[in-house]
């Protein structure tokens, strides 16, 4: 393959504690990575064996998703010991290779924390199952039944059913938001409070130069348990099983965003200071996500970045919507820092989504690469994979098992990378993988594309490397982002630099009159339209006009 790595870098945080503005991340499923034992499981070593790929595409950081000690339940995401690496995934002292192996390639290592809930299997909650006056008798959020026995609000849990599970030795329900194997901590305990901000300290000490926090806005509960009013019909909105989720027919006014959300986040923004460390939030909202995003990213004592669910949404943006979005961002977080994303492990990939031909994703990547914000791509996405058909019998996640067959689930967006397309397994395992390698993913594999300087892959390290060498791109303002019928444009500005931007949305040829100034060319390799010595610009079909001005 033809692969030339970024230049061996030291990574220093804390002179340069603005890293991660601009930034771009690609986030790793390390199930579906690469495996280095042929169990069939991705794992850290496989990581650390790609990183060489990773850093030949640009990217600044990886974003791992959990590899903690877990009955994996949930995949990962249902933590029993915060502070080790379950086998599966390897050992500590691999991972410790890991993050030596990123930094000596100039890649940080961000780390996926899992903090508002735990697996039923952690010593905490065992302990604090037992009775009511054990010394963690108020680490997860019990509560007692109704008079009647049932639970004690209408809360619900996102993988189905009651939010609410009964417990016979306490007599109580314990609250999960998620499956009821992952009992939700009690963040009104200033114990918890500081037990989670020791395991940030432990990870920071390890190396990790920050976190993607899982559901960020989760953390704290209502603490007189009031019930969440009914949403109306026309809001229910989510991205994720809006149709067939009765979680959707709800306003989450109490079960998450609460205000004492904020303090946590100031003391863990504290303890990630000294390290020059980073954090990107998970906001899981879609009435109010963009708010809640302006809420947590606010000064400089909240979170560096946060992101939204409004460019995961079913439907592909088009040029209005891209505009109402980042107008929204203006009023509504003009103080803080989003991070955007077309796909991710939750989401069904973008490519099968959005119905996106080659020249639709390639003009979305260089669309992503221009934004104000901080980047994520997801593994596989470079590649332009759709999403694969996982068969009943294949199934591994619960969120599909409950709901299938009218939601298939989240394994479709999981199956292995494709390294190479001369075996079944497409060079992901030389053993039985544990979701199967979707077939039609082969041909799309790394090997087959960097063999084609005309191949998407190539797209991603152009616009990367554009997005990199212009710092208006990368940490740059802008002015009003504005449509006009399907073409969206904008100006990014950094000191004495301005870069127009305009991008046709459309699968029709169009004529488009540029904002006066002297335009210089830029983005050939991106395949950006010229503009005329008259002032416009004739762009074809999902094409791009990139221009600096003189």
């Amino acid at each position: 393959m033809n692969i030339q790595s970024k230049p061996s870098s030291s990574i220093d945080n804390v002179t340069n504690p603005d890293w991660w503005r601009g930034a771009v991340i690609y986030q790793i499923y390390p199930r579906s990575y690469q495996d280095s034992t042929g169990d069939g499981i991705g794992d850290l070593a496989g990581i650390a064996a790609r990183i060489p790929y990773i850093a030949s595409l640009g990217i600044d950081a990886i974003w791992i998703s959990p590899f903690f000690t877990s009955p994996m339940k949930d995949f990962g995401y249902d933590v029993s010991d915060y502070c080790d690496v379950d086998p599966m995934f390897g050992s500590l002292s691999d991972f410790d290779h890991l993050v030596e192996t990123a930094h000596a390639a100039g890649v940080r290592v961000l780390i996926d924390l899992v903090l508002s809930h735990t697996s039923d299997q952690h010593p905490w909650f065992k302990e604090s199952r037992t009775d009511r006056e054990n010394a963690k008798a108020d680490w997860y959020v019990w509560a007692d039944p109704k008079a009647d026995g049932t639970p004690p609000n209408n809360w619900l849990s996102i993988f189905g059913g009651s939010a609410w599970q009964w417990n016979g030795e306490r007599m109580q329900y314990f609250l999960h938001n998620f499956l009821t194997s992952q009992p939700d901590l009690n963040f009104h305990s200033m114990s918890v409070q500081n037990a989670l901000l020791d395991v940030a300290q432990f990870w920071l000490e390890r190396g990790v130069d920050g976190f993607r926090l899982d559901t960020i806005n989760f953390y704290v509960h209502d603490k007189q348990l009031r019930s969440n009013p009914p949403l109306p019909q026309e809001l229910r909105n989510a991205t994720i099983a809006p149709q067939v989720n009765p979680y959707n027919h709800q306003e989450h006014i109490y079960d998450r965003n609460r205000p004492e959300n904020l303090d946590f986040l100031r003391k863990l923004r504290a303890v990630m200071k000294p390290f020059g460390a980073a954090a990107v939030g998970e906001v899981g909202d879609a009435q109010k996500g963009l708010e809640i995003m302006g809420e947590y990213t606010a000064g400089d004592d909240l979170m560096h970045m946060c992101y939204a669910f409004e460019f995961l949404a079913n439907k592909r943006p088009s040029a209005l919507e891209i505009a109402d979005v980042m107008g929204r961002v203006d009023r509504v977080a003009a103080d803080g820092w989003p991070c955007w994303a077309f796909s991710n492990h939750d989401m069904m990939r973008h490519a099968t989504r959005w119905e996106a031909s080659p020249e639709i994703l390639r003009l979305m990547t260089t669309l992503m690469m221009c934004l104000r914000g901080s980047a994520c791509i997801y593994q596989g996405e470079e590649l332009g994979l759709g999403e694969a058909d996982v068969a009943y019998e294949d199934i591994q996640d619960p969120y599909g098992i409950e709901f299938w067959p009218e939601f298939k689930g989240r394994d479709g967006c999981r199956t292995p990378m494709v390294w190479k397309q001369d075996n079944q397994n497409g060079g992901f395992t030389e053993g039985k993988p544990w979701l199967p390698v979707a077939s039609e993913h082969l041909p799309q594999s790394v090997s087959a594309q960097e063999a084609d300087e005309q191949a998407l892959i190539h797209h991603y390290r152009r616009a990367i490397a554009f997005r990199h060498a212009h710092k208006a791109l990368s940490i740059g303002e802008h002015d009003e982002v504005k449509a006009d019928g399907d073409i969206v444009y904008f100006q990014r500005v950094h000191k004495s630099e301005t870069i127009l931007c305009i991008f046709n949305m459309s699968g029709s040829a169009t004529n488009f009159a540029v904002p006066e100034g002297n335009w210089n060319p830029i983005g050939d390799a991106l395949g950006s339209a010229v503009i005329s010595q008259l002032g416009n610009v004739a762009l074809d079909p999902w094409q791009v006009c990139l221009a600096i001005k003189a």
